[in-house]
């Protein structure tokens, strides 16, 4: 029996004070996986080679939103912090574009997900962000 499991992405602004207009930054919109596939977002932006650093946060619901890896083009290895890279994958060859996976998705990975990207110096910080949530079902009936 299939069970299917149901990741809806969405694209927002986020306005946080320190970042600038998030128009010009997209991601994956819609994916639909069955359990134990796994998720691949993308993410994207016109904003140029200095925005080389992308991070990848997830809000579960009820909770505040955290952030799951920070990578960047200019470092080979991508940070996850305290997540395990067995459940999480990123890649950042280009400075414009990244990819989030979550692997073999299960319930208890339904959540908002989001990438920014961002570039610092020593006088300014700048980024861009969007929202994505996902949502989970099990139907043993629906395939997609």
């Amino acid at each position: 029996m299939n069970k299917l499991h149901l990741v809806t992405l969405s694209v927002f602004l986020l306005w946080t004070p320190g970042f600038i207009k998030g128009n010009d930054v997209t991601q994956t919109d819609t994916l639909w996986k069955h359990e134990a596939e796994d998720a691949t977002m993308q993410c994207n932006h016109t904003k140029g080679d200095l925005y080389y650093q992308m991070y990848w946060y997830r809000q579960l619901p009820g909770e505040t939103m955290e952030l799951i890896a920070f990578t960047s083009t200019a470092k080979q290895e991508h940070d996850f912090g305290k997540f395990d890279k067995d459940k999480f994958a990123a890649t950042k060859t280009e400075a414009e574009t990244g990819t989030f996976t979550v692997k073999r998705v299960e319930p208890k990975d339904e959540a908002l997900y989001f990438c920014a990207v961002a570039y610092h110096s020593d006088t300014d910080t700048c980024g861009s962000s969007t929202k994505t949530p996902a949502h989970s079902s099990h139907n043993s009936n629906q395939h997609r």
